[in-house]
C-alpha cells in the first residue's frame, strides 16, 4: 500500500490537481484516520497502528519551507500544495496553525499555487477546523454515499458518525468548496444503484458546491472485488447535474 517517507513529498502528478506538492501530517510509518475506506490506497487502519507520532507544526513548517526553496531554485512547477498523506489531516491537533503557516509560505515562494486539503469532512463541524478549511483555496471534502448505511459500507467510520451533521457542516461553506465522491461497485454497494445515485444528487443540489470531483479506483485497494467505472459511465451517471449547470470534473 502507498506510503510517504517524508512530511513533504513530490511534487507528483495528480489526476485532479496537476503538479501537487504533498504534505503528510500523519505518522510516517503508520496510518491515522477516523475512516477505514474500503478503497483506501494506504490500506486498512489495523495495518497502520505501529506508528502514532505526528510531526509538530514547527517540523511541518521547516520541511515545507526547505522543499519550496529547493523547488523554486530548480524552477520546478507546483500547481497545488496538498494536504493528504496517511489518513485524515484535520485530525492533527495543530491543523489550523499549520494551515496559516502553509498559506504564508505559499505566498512567499509560489504565490500562483493553490493550497488544497483532501478531507473526509468529519471534523468540518468544529469551528476552528471549518475556519481553517475556509482559508485554503481548495477545501476538497468527501461524501461517498448519501445515507448512513452507505457510509458505513464504503467508509467504515469510527465513533458516532452523523451524516446529517456532516451535511450541515458542508452547508456552512455556502457552496465555496469542492465535493469529492468516489464512484465504485462492490458486492455490497454500487454508486450507480438508483437510490444511491439519486440520494447523492439530491445532496449535491442542496449544497451547491462550486465544483464536484467524481473519480474512481486508480490504485490497489484493501477490499477486494471492487470494480471501477469508466469515464464514459460516470459521465452518463452525472449528466443530470451537468445539465443543471453544476461544474463536474470526472477522473478515471
Amino acid at each position: 500500500m502507498l506510503r510517504f517517507s517524508n512530511i513533504v513529498f513530490g511534487p507528483i502528478h495528480s489526476r485532479r490537481l496537476g503538479a501537487s506538492l504533498g504534505i503528510n501530517l500523519l505518522p510516517e510509518h503508520g496510518k491515522l484516520c477516523n475512516f477505514d475506506c474500503i478503497y483506501c490506497e494506504c490500506g486498512w487502519n489495523r495495518d497502520g497502528r505501529g506508528d502514532r507520532t505526528m510531526p509538530s507544526a514547527e517540523e511541518v513548517a521547516a520541511a515545507l519551507e526547505s522543499r519550496l526553496k529547493e523547488c523554486a531554485a530548480q524552477g520546478i512547477r507546483i500547481d497545488s500544495i496538498t494536504f493528504s498523506g496517511h489518513g485524515e489531516p484535520t485530525l492533527h491537533p495543530e491543523f489550523p496553525e499549520i494551515i496559516s503557516t502553509t498559506t504564508g509560505l505559499r505566498d512567499r515562494f509560489y504565490p500562483q499555487a493553490k493550497v488544497s486539503v483532501l478531507s473526509n469532512a468529519t471534523m468540518a463541524g468544529k469551528k476552528e477546523i471549518s475556519d481553517a478549511l475556509k482559508r485554503v483555496d481548495n477545501p476538497i471534502l468527501k461524501l461517498d454515499a448519501s445515507t448512513l448505511s452507505g457510509v458505513k459500507m464504503v467508509n467504515r467510520p469510527s465513533g458516532n458518525y452523523d451524516i446529517g451533521a456532516v451535511i450541515s457542516a458542508l452547508a456552512g461553506f455556502e457552496g465555496d468548496f469542492i465535493l469529492q465522491t468516489m464512484f465504485l461497485k462492490a458486492p455490497f454497494f454500487d454508486t450507480s444503484e438508483q437510490s444511491n445515485l439519486s440520494g447523492w444528487m439530491d445532496i449535491v443540489r442542496r449544497l451547491k458546491p462550486r465544483e464536484i470531483m467524481v473519480y474512481t479506483l486508480d490504485r490497489e485497494t484493501p477490499e477486494k472485488d471492487l470494480e471501477k467505472f469508466t469515464v464514459a459511465e460516470m459521465a452518463a451517471l452525472v449528466k443530470p447535474l451537468v445539465d443543471e449547470g453544476f461544474n463536474v470534473q470526472i477522473r478515471g
